[in-house]
């Protein structure tokens, strides 16, 4: 069966294959297709992973868009069914519906510079993007990578990001909130990292995703350091329950964020994210 053929609120077994310990309480899952086959998405769309017999729930994808072979998932364990996830192994099988939403338009930044802003478990959904760019290299100009963690021992995907920073090609710079005495890097919220970063702003693409107030004043340091509105895209979160914009439980203003987001381009709803607890 199709993708375009199946029902979208009919589940689709995949077999986990692999879970990997990413912090304390956070972990990604690496699934396969329990049938066979592949399945294909873009770089910012997510998924409903279903955990038979204790519920469902949306979480963004954070493996490579070029590799149909496996489903890569990363999450914190916060609620009943990702503490359920957290306590499954290889071999086990979820459900899964998807993929849904609109995914974060890289090949639109082609010939800009592209700037990633991440905070916490943020850099998860803006990894599919990364790999894209940087299979895609040639294609932009500076590409930079700002990631901003609570503490060193929060820092997600922490050998990634030194391989990345080993690369000849893009910039990595890191920040924490709190440091310890082992810490030597930046120290602060990671929207301070921006006017440092060293990007053409006339020409610049940024996709930022993490904590809400994170993302509302990184939008207001981009602007600050010459980015327009309409180059700054964000993927938002509100509690998605279908998908497909039926129940109503992700409204934001006039959207529904599980089919008109998680992506947004910032200049379409920066009004939305002036409203504190909307």
């Amino acid at each position: 069966m199709t993708a375009a053929m199946r029902d979208p609120m009919l589940p689709r077994p995949f077999r986990i294959e692999k879970v990997r310990r990413e912090l304390s309480d956070t972990f990604t899952m690496e699934l396969v297709p329990a049938e066979g086959g592949g399945f294909a998405f873009a770089a910012g769309q997510f998924n409903m992973l279903y955990v038979f017999g204790i519920g469902e729930v949306p979480i963004s994808i954070s493996g490579d868009p070029g590799d149909g072979g496996k489903l890569i998932h990363t999450t914190r364990a916060v609620g009943a069914v990702t503490r359920a996830m957290d306590s499954m192994r290889a071999g086990d099988v979820v459900g899964v519906r998807g993929p849904f939403g609109t995914p974060w338009p890289v090949e639109e930044a082609f010939g800009h510079d592209l700037v990633f802003v991440a905070g916490g478990v943020g850099l998860a959904p803006l990894r599919p993007a990364i790999y894209q760019a940087m299979a895609n290299r040639q294609r932009f100009g500076k590409v930079v990578v700002l990631y901003g963690a609570r503490t060193p021992d929060d820092i997600l995907f922490r050998r990634e990001l030194e391989r990345w920073r080993g690369r000849f090609d893009m910039e990595v710079h890191v920040t924490v909130d709190r440091g310890n005495p082992k810490w030597s890097g930046n120290v602060g919220v990671v929207p301070n990292l921006i006017a440092h970063a060293g990007f053409d702003p006339l020409s610049t693409t940024a996709f930022v995703c993490g904590p809400e107030v994170m993302m509302r004043y990184t939008a207001l340091a981009l602007e600050k350091n010459g980015v327009g509105r309409e180059g700054i895209f964000l993927s938002m979160e509100r509690n998605m329950k279908c998908g497909c914009g039926l129940c109503g439980h992700c409204q934001w203003g006039p959207h529904f964020v599980c089919k008109d987001g998680p992506v947004y381009r910032y200049d379409r709803i920066a009004d939305l994210l002036a409203i504190r607890e909307l």
